[in-house]
């Protein structure tokens, strides 16, 4: 009787620490989480003005659209 509540206990033991392991990378791939979601935000924001920057790049480039006194001097 004894030898089986000191497995029992034994067994208690494991699964505390078990938990607490659990509780402890739990911990850490949440702050990894928080850490890689920051990152996230910053590429996707560098990414839009990557963006921005190409598309005036574009359009500073782009011919001016002819107007109807340019097309009747061109005839």
């Amino acid at each position: 009787m004894i030898s089986e509540f000191q497995d029992l206990s034994d067994k208690i033991d494991r699964l505390a620490q078990l938990t607490q392991a659990l509780r402890s990378e739990n911990y850490l791939l949440r702050q990894a989480n928080t850490l890689l979601s920051a990152e996230n935000v910053d590429f996707k924001n560098r990414l839009i003005a990557a963006q921005q920057r190409v598309e005036a790049l574009l359009a500073h480039l782009e011919p001016a659209p002819e107007t109807t006194d340019d097309a009747e001097a061109a005839q």
